[in-house]
């Protein structure tokens, strides 16, 4: 199993930025794909970005951050990081790391909090 623990969240203005930071320790071997997503209050989990851990790095973000997110990934430190650019307050949500093995299971941090004021 992978454990994920998260960093970076905060209270920022809009428009301003936050970088998010995501260590993986335990069978990081075995994962395939690392990621985030968040929850709002009262709204579903949603994606934010993936990227794929081996190999050219693929890269999938949610239509609501593409162009403003950037998802990257260090394999020798086994971590994933959001950088968010160009903040909205509809941004502000619960922060979680994700990852995915090669299996197919799901492991997810505990997750950081992001507010965005307007």
């Amino acid at each position: 199993q992978v454990q994920l623990v998260e960093s970076g969240g905060g209270l920022v203005q809009a428009g301003g930025s936050l970088r998010l930071s995501c260590v993986a320790s335990g069978m990081v071997f075995s994962t395939d794909v690392l990621g985030w997503y968040r929850q709002a209050p009262g709204k579903q989990r949603e994606l934010v970005a993936t990227i794929t851990r081996g190999g050219n790095a693929n890269i999938k973000y949610a239509d609501s951050v593409n162009g403003r997110f950037i998802i990257s990934r260090d394999i020798a430190k086994n971590t994933v990081n959001l950088q968010m650019n160009s903040l909205k307050p509809e941004d502000t949500a619960v922060y979680y790391c994700y990852s995915k093995a090669v299996t197919g299971r799901e492991s997810w941090g505990p997750g950081t909090e992001v507010t965005v004021s307007s």
